[in-house]
């Protein structure tokens, strides 16, 4: 793999850690702020929003921009955000530099994997996406606990400082090791790249992620409730635990991403089936210590074995003009689907049948997902894809 991969895992893995450190330092920014736990939580909230109105604001400015330029302009913003979360004298304005960094994300992830994928060979596309989304992995192992011990000893501050000095960093590299791309988007300007939106195989592709993520999050978001309260855990032993749901991603990640080299749409469809089959599994480990542990580390590398094969599968429908607009918009459909999940599992606990219900109800939910990507393949089978004036040419 060429080392201006590793330049955008070091981005992603600055980005990764922004996003989920603050769950970390909920009690020290509400301290330092004066304003309760639950409004501190909301800044997760207003990320992840963030991420998903940064799509398409971003995409429609930006759609002439090389996409060196634009990934180089993107870790300005990351960086520039968590300097302004560091500074923040106010909730409001930490609130605002959230949304602000958000904005960097998938256009990041999304413009990331077009330009992951051009520096490999064909046959190792998928596995290029996911070298990058090694980087977001790593980041939940090594730098948000690193990032929460940091700010808990130092203030919650001191982790916004730290991740700003990794989006100098990563600049750098940025700047240093990823080609120069001065080509723009194929079609005519930012009408040519959201035409790509109106191909039912791309919309479904997006929908396809946004229900898997929404099974995904609904059990891993009351994770630590589950371990605590139905399997017998203490809260001390929750951490660790988390340590082997991270181990789990980075080897669902990299095996997903090998698999759909290979053949990218029985990677996509057996991923679903994996993680649905995964979470009804968990279902009944979570009732003994030894299988839930094991439990939750299939469970994280079922779930990140879906991202290469999904991301591939909507840059492939996306081919030609706005691929990065697309692939943009699919990271923003991984985390329509967090905000999802979180709620229809919450949803389970206090209007449903309740906590122990909410891994089985979240496993349903995959096979939703299956259904979405088998009618985009018969879609495939029955109707050509469009072609664009790049293949008429």
């Amino acid at each position: 793999m060429p080392l201006a991969l590793y330049a955008l895992t070091a981005g992603a893995f600055g980005i990764g850690v922004t996003e989920f450190v603050i769950m970390g330092l909920l009690l020290e920014v509400s301290a330092d702020l004066g304003v309760t736990i639950s409004a501190a939580g909301l800044l997760i909230s207003g990320y992840a929003l963030g991420v998903v109105a940064g799509a398409p604001i971003l995409g429609a400015l930006t759609g002439r921009w090389s996409r060196k330029t634009l990934l180089m302009a993107l870790m300005v913003v990351f960086t520039l955000g968590n300097l302004a979360c560091a500074l923040a004298p106010d909730y409001a304005t930490l609130m605002a530099a959230r949304v602000l960094t958000a904005f960097a994300h998938a256009s990041f992830f999304g413009v990331g994997s077009v330009v992951a994928t051009g520096l490999v060979a064909p046959d190792r596309k998928a596995s290029a996406i996911a070298i990058m989304f090694t980087g977001l992995t790593v980041a939940n192992i090594l730098g948000v606990p690193f990032g929460t011990w940091l700010g808990q000893a130092y203030g919650w501050r001191s982790t916004f400082f730290a991740v700003t000095l990794i989006g100098v960093a990563a600049l750098a590299v940025i700047a240093l090791l990823v080609p120069r791309d001065d080509r723009q988007e194929e079609g005519e300007g930012t009408g040519g790249a959201l035409a790509v939106l109106g191909r039912p195989q791309v919309l479904l592709g997006l929908l396809t992620t946004v229900l898997s993520w929404v099974g995904v999050f609904a059990a891993f978001t009351y994770i630590a409730p589950i371990l605590t309260r139905i399997t017998g855990f203490s809260e001390s032993a929750v951490s660790p635990i988390l340590l082997v749901f991270g181990g789990g991603l980075i080897a669902g990640n990299l095996v997903g991403g090998r698999l759909a080299d290979r053949s990218l749409v029985p990677a996509m469809l057996g991923s679903l089936v994996a993680l649905s089959a995964m979470l009804f599994a968990m279902s009944f480990a979570m009732h003994e210590k030894v299988a839930a542990v094991v439990a939750i580390g299939l469970f994280g590398a079922a779930a990140f074995a879906t991202v290469p094969p999904l991301q591939m599968w909507v840059l492939e429908k996306a081919e030609g003009a706005g691929q990065g607009l697309a692939s943009s918009f699919n990271i923003a459909a991984f985390n329509l689907g967090n905000a999802i999940g979180a709620w229809l599992g919450g949803a389970v606990i206090d209007r449903g049948p309740g906590l122990d219900a909410v891994v089985q109800v979240a496993g349903f939910v995959p096979l939703a997902a299956l259904a979405v990507a088998l009618l985009a393949q018969w879609l495939d089978r029955s109707a050509p894809i469009p072609r664009t004036a790049s293949d008429r040419s």
